[in-house]
C-alpha cells in the first residue's frame, strides 16, 4: 500500500505538474524558457520533462510561445479567471442539455452571485431607454 515512485522522487500526475507550471508562469513578470521554469521549480523535474510539459500545454492552447535564442519562451494565454471560465465552458459544451445544466447552476448560486451574474448579463442600468 505504498505510493508508486520512480526515479528521484514521487511521481506527480501530469495535471498537478501543469497546474504548478501554469501558476509559476502566471506569477512571472514575462515569458519564461524551459530552463527558467526548471530553475524556478527547484525540484527533481528534468529539463526535458519541463520541455515536454510546456509543449503539451502549448498544444492544448494554454500557453503562447515565442522564440528566444535557441529555445522558446512560454507565457499563459489568459489569467486564472480566464482559465476557470474556459473550464466552465468546456463542461457546458460537453453536456447535451445546456438548459438543464445552466438551470441547475443558477439554482445553486448564492443571492450575491446571482445578482452579480444579473449585472454582468445586463449591464444597462436604464433598461428600455
Amino acid at each position: 500500500m505504498g505510493a508508486h515512485t520512480q526515479g528521484r522522487g514521487p511521481k506527480r500526475a501530469n495535471g498537478v505538474r501543469e497546474a504548478e507550471i501554469l501558476g509559476l508562469l502566471q506569477r512571472a513578470d514575462g515569458a519564461l524558457t524551459p530552463g527558467e521554469v526548471a530553475e524556478r521549480l527547484g525540484d527533481d523535474l528534468s529539463y526535458s520533462s519541463v520541455v515536454t510539459i510546456l509543449t503539451r500545454m502549448h498544444t492544448k492552447g494554454l500557453l503562447t510561445r515565442t522564440p528566444r535564442g535557441r529555445a522558446y519562451a512560454y507565457a499563459p494565454v489568459t489569467d486564472e479567471a480566464g482559465f476557470a471560465a474556459r473550464r466552465m465552458r468546456t463542461v457546458l459544451e460537453e453536456r447535451p442539455d445546456r438548459e438543464a445544466v445552466l438551470a441547475r447552476f443558477a439554482d445553486g448560486l448564492s443571492d450575491t452571485d446571482a445578482e452579480l451574474l444579473r449585472q454582468l448579463l445586463d449591464p444597462d442600468p436604464h433598461p428600455g431607454q
